[in-house]
């Protein structure tokens, strides 16, 4: 895959994708430049139901956007965002701040409520992989009613554009991105790409980190992973206890018009299907 340079401040330019003899252009940057960001991209492009793709510039994800400041604060409002879901807790918030306040634009804290990772053991002999999605699977149980919240504000039309963020932009963001993109039809392979891509911004992040909060990062590099693995076993097992992400959606509360909504808005339109002679 070959990434094109972004435009000035978020503006639209595109991406090449080598798909054997045919090459795909996406109208937009999947990952977004900021100075004070590190883990902003958009989820739009992905093969969704019926032939349809996921709609560009319509869902992003990111780290927490506290820092968006001067340039980067403009850029972010080029993006037209109407709506930020912010999935940290209150301490979280207190200690670091919350996105800018702006006219026109809700903010939503959608807790995630989960156990402390500090506290749970990662036991010599357990794959990372398998440990991760352990926590998410946490995630699914201990925050439904955050979920809930996130998914019911992505499957409003009138809230989008939306972003996304915790803190990293990796575990939270990505399971509440993940059931998004899934209850739309994307792939679990696409969705775990979509995941592993946030391995490359986290290296920009722990930089930052290491000058500015090194006790975050000292002895927990592994903890800034995102393979891709995790989240493949995550989705299977949601599965195997929840019958299917619909299931699961229903079952914290999205009802079926609100999922009709996610699907109407987030996807392209339906192709066209030529008349039979």
């Amino acid at each position: 895959m070959k990434h094109a340079t972004n435009g000035p401040r978020g503006k639209p330019s595109s991406t090449l994708r080598d798909y054997g003899r045919v090459v795909s252009v996406d109208p937009y940057p999947r990952t977004l430049a900021f100075a004070s960001n590190y883990n902003f991209r958009d989820v739009g492009g992905y093969a969704g139901l019926d032939g349809r793709t996921v709609r560009w510039r319509q869902l992003f994800r990111a780290d927490s956007l506290h820092r968006l400041a001067g340039d980067d604060w403009a850029a972010f409002a080029d993006l037209g965002i109407r709506t930020v879901i912010d999935l940290r807790r209150g301490f979280e918030i207190d200690r670091h701040g919350r996105v800018p306040e702006a006219a026109g634009q809700t903010y939503l804290n959608a807790v995630l409520d989960h156990v402390e990772w500090s506290d749970v053991p990662h036991p010599d002999g357990i794959r990372h992989e398998r440990w991760l999605a352990d926590r998410y699977l946490n995630f699914i149980e201990d925050g439904r009613a955050g979920i809930a919240a996130a998914l019911s504000a992505i499957a409003d039309p009138g809230a989008a554009p939306v972003v996304v963020h915790c803190m990293a932009g990796k575990d939270r963001t990505g399971v509440v991105c993940a059931l998004a993109l899934s209850l739309v039809g994307v792939s679990d392979d696409d969705i775990a790409t979509d995941y592993a891509l946030t391995g490359v911004s986290m290296r920009s992040l722990t930089d930052y980190l290491r000058v500015h909060s090194p006790q975050a990062v000292e002895g927990n590099d592994h903890m800034f992973d995102s393979p891709r693995e995790a989240m493949l076993l995550f989705l299977a097992d949601l599965r195997e206890r929840h019958g299917s992400v619909a299931d699961f959606a229903d079952e914290i509360g999205l009802s079926g018009a609100q999922l009709g909504a996610l699907r109407g808005h987030l996807l392209t339109p339906a192709p066209a299907v030529p008349d039979r002679l």
